[in-house]
């Protein structure tokens, strides 16, 4: 017998505690949304007002040919206004993006207890990190989401570490994503007028996470949100998105991709992959600037929230 999702306590056992996840709730024939999901009005998206996102994608086969130059313009202009672009012809198998979703669904759709052994409080290693919400102890509207995130050190210690459900396909995505990720690194150096060495770029990309978000089903969709407001701390952030959709950017500076404060929806693109430029390169770059005496506009944050 499922328990009470009214009560607060016996709802965070479950979900959280126990590692049932909103997929466990939602399995178990909730029919509406928990008042603890519920958000705010203010942190609403009103999905009728929102702009789409009207760019094509990029394509990056076109990178180191007669039309690089332009190219590199789409990416920068991007970069530097909402922060967010799609990409296409970008080296990475679009039958391993579908082997990655599909293996996604197989791992959160395991039984609760082997997805538990991996719970912050008690998982075996610090590199796989399993739950649910942002932080469910302390936010006062939980995010409608599961997740797990696998931290990258090196093949071995992934291959010893991370789930046998997701690992190989895992790793297989983020070795044959590394050249997609150095190229645009190299584009948007080369704007700043820095000389984009190995080194710099192995820097940039020192530390490297898979991560992966379900977000099932939700009775009232329009009063939750997957993942709320928010800016990646990283360098670069490459999305992978199903057919579903659910990406909004918030714009920060009037552009022409809208106006300052509009929400942009990026609609999901067959075979595409999404780039969010991070609050680390900003720093990193600003300290790269500094050290070589150059001076160069830094790229607008810009924040994103998934509903699903």
């Amino acid at each position: 017998m499922a328990p009470s999702f009214d009560d607060g306590n016996s709802l965070f056992n479950f979900v959280v505690r126990d590692g049932n996840g909103v997929k466990g709730m939602v399995d178990s024939g909730l029919s509406t949304v928990p008042q603890a999901y519920m958000q705010p009005p203010i942190e609403r998206i009103d999905k009728d007002r929102a702009r789409k996102h009207g760019q094509p994608p990029i394509d990056l086969s076109k990178l180191g040919g007669p039309e690089h130059e332009e190219v590199a313009k789409q990416i920068v202009r991007a970069s530097e206004s909402l922060g967010f672009f799609q990409v296409v012809n970008h080296g990475v198998p679009v039958d391993l993006l579908e082997s990655l979703k599909d293996t996604a669904h197989d791992f959160f759709s395991l039984p609760a207890e082997k997805k538990a052994v991996y719970r912050a409080d008690v998982s075996p290693t610090p590199l796989v990190k399993y739950g649910t919400s942002f932080v469910p102890q302390k936010e006062k509207a939980l995010e409608w989401k599961d997740y797990i995130s696998m931290q990258y050190t090196n093949d071995a210690e992934a291959l010893q570490n991370w789930p046998e459900e997701i690992r190989d396909v895992s790793l297989e995505y983020l070795r044959t994503s590394m050249s997609m990720v150095r190229n645009l690194l190299q584009v948007l150096l080369e704007n700043l007028g820095v000389k984009p060495e190995d080194s710099m770029i192995d820097v940039l990309v020192d530390k490297k996470m898979v991560n992966m978000n379900y977000y099932p089903t939700c009775p009232n969709p329009d009063l939750i949100v997957g993942v709320g407001r928010h800016s990646d701390m990283g360098t670069l952030t490459i999305l992978l998105q199903d057919g579903i959709g659910g990406l909004y950017v918030k714009i920060e500076e009037d552009s022409e991709f809208g106006k300052k404060g509009e929400w942009v929806e990026i609609p999901p693109v067959p075979g595409a992959l999404v780039i969010n430029v991070g609050d680390m390169i900003q720093q990193r770059l600003h300290l790269y600037l500094k050290w070589s005496r150059k001076m160069a506009m830094l790229f607008t944050k810009s924040l994103y929230s998934l509903i699903i």
